[in-house]
């Protein structure tokens, strides 16, 4: 019997520690009970019976192992999410949303496109000088916006002389002077003008006559119009343009210098090599 508790007790305190404290009281009751029955081995059978100590401790032994179930269970960390476990994606722009906000003015309306053809609607008047050609090719492009100036209280602010009217620059600046916004700009063309300057020529037209707005050019040498009439002015001249047709293509021209021909139409590009080594406002 001895070498069976202690058997017993070793494989006890190889459980887990709730196992080895029930165990252990329950071995010492077994032990006390063993002895008890080897101890009243002579009396009779209905003597042999639990000791009522142990039935008594049975009851506290169960709620120890209880409570100790209970602590390895706390102690036990909670299982960590597996790692296989995808997180859930977030929601993605559709097509349309990123159009969206690549693009907030998709409500915006197109600008309206200019007229094939504009003619403005200016006062002539022919220069009263022979050097008064700058004056008077600014007062027609003024008139055209509605700004009524003589040409005399012009040549003053260009300061015009008897050697005429010096650059582009000073009608760019005196017409600026008079339209609100300061809308003129200088486009200088040092010689023979290319492709891409004949085209922004023509734009230049376009976008100022569609704004009531007449251009000014400072001209030198000859051209000829569409007519076949041939204009002269090897020592310079200044013009207004104040119309175009043909998307731009061919320019209406108001020349103060002849009061019989007073205008006239030219090709842009024949405008552009007319204006070669000077320059307009537009």
């Amino acid at each position: 019997m001895k070498h069976h508790l202690r058997r017993q007790l070793r494989r006890l305190a190889t459980e887990r520690p709730y196992q080895v404290v029930v165990g252990s009281a329950a071995a010492l009751l077994l032990a006390t009970g063993t002895g008890v029955l080897v101890a009243g081995a002579d009396e009779s059978p209905a003597r042999q019976q639990t000791p009522a100590a142990l039935v008594e401790a049975a009851p506290r032994l169960a709620d120890v192992a209880s409570r100790n179930q209970a602590r390895v269970a706390v102690s036990t960390p909670a299982a960590s999410p597996s790692p296989s476990a995808s997180p859930t994606p977030s929601p993605t722009a559709t097509p349309s949303t990123k159009r969206r906000a690549a693009d907030p003015d998709l409500t915006r309306t197109a600008a309206p496109k200019p007229p094939a053809s504009k003619i403005l609607d200016y006062d002539y008047q022919a220069q009263v000088t022979y050097y008064y050609c700058g004056p008077a090719a600014v007062r027609h492009a003024l008139s055209a916006a509605g700004i009524d100036r003589t040409q005399d209280g012009l040549a003053g602010a260009l300061g015009t002389t008897e050697m005429g009217t010096n650059s582009a620059l000073d009608t760019t600046r005196v017409l600026n002077q008079f339209v609100k916004g300061n809308p003129y700009r200088t486009r200088m063309f040092p010689g023979t003008p290319n492709a891409a300057q004949v085209a922004q020529l023509r734009a230049d037209v376009v976008a100022a006559i569609t704004a009531r707005r007449g251009v000014v050019a400072n001209v030198a040498g000859d051209a000829t119009d569409t007519a076949g009439g041939w204009h002269s002015f090897p020592g310079g001249h200044y013009i207004a343009v104040i119309g175009y047709r043909d998307s731009g293509r061919l320019v209406r021209i108001a020349d103060s210098a002849d009061p019989s021909l007073p205008e006239y139409w030219i090709t842009t590009a024949d405008l552009a090599n007319w204006i070669a080594t000077r320059g307009y406002s537009a």
